[in-house]
This record gives structure tokens, sequence and C-alpha cells, in this order.
């Protein structure tokens, strides 16, 4: 048996749209009456994410001073993962036809994700995607998990997941963060980073994938393709 573990955010969901209005909110939250900012366009706004500039530097680049910068920091990690903005993520491109290509070619699929649970039960209820992954293949943090680091909280959701997971002949990972790379490291599982997420291809190389490819489509097809060499 063959498995694909997928991160959520990247790879499956366009999270780019929530991540922009967000950033909107907290700088027109912060601007002082009458200061001139500098909004940055949604481009700017995400290859300035996809370089993992921090928070305060984006709102700096922004037209904040310093002080104002940390508020709106403070402002968009409260609010970015709540449910009022979650309505705006969309679906990578060509992701339902990929899923159905997973299924037809018999992979074990899960879904493995930074998101908590009502927060990834939402998302697959609004983009009909349950019935790619079944309750048993949804690995995520509980609703009252306290988070420290992804790159740190990820390696144990990996482990708590394969722990309940039936033994595969050859398991990969698809991700598009740091936090995925390290935890499929951490298990010696095949990683492999794309670049149409929330880091560029500078930022994953940092990390040492195995393999980098543009997206989650791109991602199947070079598994595919290994497994048919390989039978």
């Amino acid at each position: 048996m063959l498995r694909i573990i997928t991160d959520f955010d990247g790879p499956i969901i366009d999270v780019s749209p929530r991540y922009y209005r967000v950033y909107q909110i907290c700088l027109e939250k912060h601007r002082r009456p009458q200061q001139q900012i500098k909004k940055l366009s949604l481009d700017q706004f995400w290859l300035q994410k996809r370089q993992h500039i921090p928070e305060i530097e984006i709102g700096i680049a922004s037209g904040l001073d310093e002080i104002q910068a940390k508020a709106f920091a403070k402002l968009r990690k409260e609010i970015v993962h709540t449910h009022p903005y979650f309505q705006l993520d969309t679906l990578k491109p060509g992701v339902i036809d990929t899923l159905l290509k997973i299924q037809k070619a018999g992979f074990d699929l899960a879904v493995m994700t930074m998101r908590r649970h009502s927060e990834l039960e939402y998302a697959l209820e609004t983009h009909n995607l349950g019935k790619f992954f079944p309750e048993n293949r949804r690995f995520c943090l509980s609703d009252d998990y306290v988070k420290t680091r992804d790159v740190e909280d990820k390696p144990l959701l990996m482990r708590n997941s394969l722990s309940t997971l039936p033994t595969a002949q050859d398991t990969w990972m698809i991700g598009d963060t740091e936090a995925d790379i390290a935890a499929a490291k951490k298990h010696n599982i095949k990683v492999i980073g794309i670049e149409c997420g929330i880091r560029d291809r500078n930022q994953l190389e940092m990390y040492s994938p195995d393999f980098i490819v543009q997206d989650f489509n791109q991602a199947v097809d070079f598994i595919i393709s290994k497994h048919h060499k390989v039978l």
C-alpha cells in the first residue's frame, strides 16, 4: 500500500485571500487618522509572506511605525485563524481532479494539518472534501490544544498519526512549509515541498525536502510516476 499524507492549507486550500483581508483589517485598525500608509497589493503581500518576512516588518513596510506594527502583528495573530475569515479560503485549481486521481490509483490518503478540529471540519464541509478524507484519515489539533511552534507541534502530530495508521509500504508527505518538512524528516518519510503555498522555493530549500515541485497536482503526478517505475 502506498500512502500520501498531505498538508491542507497550501496544497489543498488557498489561504491568501483570508490572510490578505486580515492584513487589510489590521492595517486600517492601527493606522492613525489621516496617516498615510502604503497598503500592499495582494501580490506584494503574498510575496512577503512567501519569503517568511515577519509580520512586524510587513506592518512597517506598509507605513506603520514600530509601535503600530507590533500592535498590527498582535491583532493579526489573534484573528487570522478565526471562523469569520475562513469563508474567504478557496480551493486550489485542479485539486478535485487530483484527489479523484489518488482515489482511482487506490492510494491511502490522509490529511495532516495545524488547523484545529472545528476549523478542518468546517473546511471539509464547505468545500465538499469529506469524501476524500475519512474521519480516520483526518489528523489535526484539538480545539483546546495549546500551540507552541508549528515546527515542534507538527512532528508530534505526525508521530501520533503514524501510531494509528496501518503500515504502508511507502509513504510520502506533501506540504508547503518548514513544519511539514520537519515532521516528515523526523519520521523518515519522503517529503515533497510545493511552491504554490506560503513559502517560496528559497525558503523550502533551506529545509532540504526530497523534492520541490510547483503544486499539489504535480506532486501527486510525481509520486504516481515514481510508483509506476518501481512496479
